[in-house]
């Protein structure tokens, strides 16, 4: 564990209500030196996915030994659980509610914390124990209880075929670029190099893959595989959700010349 303990922090509590600050307060109480680190408050609510996307896009820039704390749909259930995962040298921890499931490619150990009320209180007194009980240097299985199976949730994966991948939009950035769930391993196994098509909405396909946003003139559109890895619609200098009227889980196309 670290030193000064880093908790990051990744909820869809928002800015304009007390709940982001109560989560602070109550953390800094149970650990002092504690560092907390904003990734995101502004997650859609409830939007389990979306927090596994921003968070397995951010945590892997932190050092070993950070806590990374997920508040998303908190009170998602009649019988809630608060669980904490650790894995390659990073502890996990949040709701059981399968944000865990689409955020880690595995969970070798977790421990459970029930807590007494499906509510923001006990997210947060859970929340707070954890990190008095790790920044204190105490090992995680003696936290709580061996969690056993967690709440598993389908990620949104690509379907695909021999010519064809289709995809969707999970994503829209603060620059309204457009984050589809294509990852560059899956484009490059299916389309082997061959010329592509890239279709969505009624726009007229892009067929040329950019490196960066200026390989087009500002104002045209283009894609490209940002630095996560996923396939990406944007619009240089501009914003491209806006401009074609995308959102999140509209259909995206990639075909490819046979």
């Amino acid at each position: 564990m670290l030193a000064r303990p880093i908790v990051s922090l990744t909820t869809d509590f928002g800015l304009r209500d007390y709940y982001t600050g109560a989560l602070k307060g109550a953390l800094l109480r149970a650990c002092p030196q504690a560092c907390l680190v904003d990734i995101s408050h502004a997650v859609r609510p409830f939007d389990i996915a979306q927090a596994a996307f921003v968070v397995k896009n951010a945590y892997v820039f932190f050092p070993e030994g950070t806590i990374h704390l997920v508040g998303v749909h908190c009170t998602y259930g009649p019988e809630p659980r608060f669980v904490v995962a650790q894995e390659g040298g990073h502890f996990f921890a949040a709701p059981d509610n399968g944000v865990l499931s689409l955020l880690l490619e595995r969970v070798s150990e977790a421990r459970a914390l029930s807590v007494s009320t499906n509510s923001f209180l006990s997210f947060i007194e859970a929340s707070a124990k954890t990190l008095e009980h790790l920044g204190s240097g105490q090992p995680l299985d003696r936290l709580g209880v061996s969690a056993g199976a967690l709440v598993e949730r389908v990620g949104l994966r690509p379907v695909v075929a021999r010519s064809r991948i289709r995809g969707v939009v999970m994503n829209v950035d603060n620059f309204d670029n457009v984050q589809v769930n294509i990852s560059r391993e899956t484009f490059d196994r299916i389309g082997q190099g061959r010329p592509f098509a890239l279709f969505f909405r009624r726009h007229d396909p892009i067929t040329t893959l950019s490196n960066c946003y200026t390989d087009v003139p500002e104002g045209e559109p283009l894609c490209l595989f940002n630095s996560a890895g996923y396939l990406e619609i944007a619009v240089n200098m501009g914003r491209a959700a806006t401009l074609f009227g995308l959102k999140e889980e509209d259909i995206v196309e990639v075909i490819f010349q046979d």
